[in-house]
């Protein structure tokens, strides 16, 4: 699905720039590591400490090097497995470490003043089974709502696959298609459901 965004989206004209925390080793571990330098090295105050690093720079070459990425992008594609009704540790210790405070809230700047407002996002997932429209909707609300609209992306209309394993070969071109007109849909302004743009939305 990863390598089907990129092909469309690159086939419309843009740019793709993709993250494979795995590929990468990414460490989803928050704690000291992630700040060259501490205001108060006996105890770590986590979000103090990325605030400062942020307005001195001073965060970890890997974390820089997201939020830079983030900084350019208009639209963010978050590809992953449902695990437990939830994201993979390794996403969720992205989001602790990569969304920090002064970069992407803090100080009131929050849903429609977060740090990344005027960006969208977009939850690309599988299930482990079918999965029903409601089902699918209050498993990624926390995520879309207490996450990404919380730091200020608009949050779009998430792409759901429920048990890619069982599907034959077939049914999973047939999803890999519907993927690709879901994502040059995206073009249609303003991105909300309507006949003229193939999008699927949970109620």
């Amino acid at each position: 699905m990863t390598r089907r965004a990129v092909e469309t989206l690159e086939a419309m004209g843009h740019t793709a720039e993709v993250s494979d925390l795995y590929a990468m080793q990414f460490n989803p571990v928050a704690g000291w590591h992630d700040f060259p330098a501490v205001t108060q090295p006996r105890f770590l105050q986590y979000q103090r400490e990325q605030k400062e690093a942020f307005e001195h720079r001073s965060h970890t070459p890997e974390i820089i090097l997201e939020q830079e990425k983030l900084a350019r992008a208009d639209l963010v594609i978050f590809q992953f497995p449902i695990w437990w009704r939830s994201s993979p540790a390794m996403l969720k210790g992205w989001f602790d470490r990569v969304l920090s405070v002064g970069f992407a809230y803090g100080s009131g700047r929050v849903y429609g003043t977060g740090g990344l407002q005027g960006k969208r996002a977009l939850l690309s997932v599988t299930f482990g089974g079918p999965t029903s429209a409601p089902e699918a909707s209050e498993v990624l609300h926390q995520l879309q709502d207490g996450v990404l609209a919380f730091v200020g992306f608009e949050v779009l209309p998430p792409f759901v696959v429920g048990g890619p394993r069982q599907l034959t070969e077939n049914a999973r071109r047939a999803e890999l298609q519907r993927y690709g007109q879901f994502l040059a849909g995206l073009t249609c302004e303003p991105m909300r459901m309507q006949t003229s743009c193939d999008v699927w939305r949970p109620s």
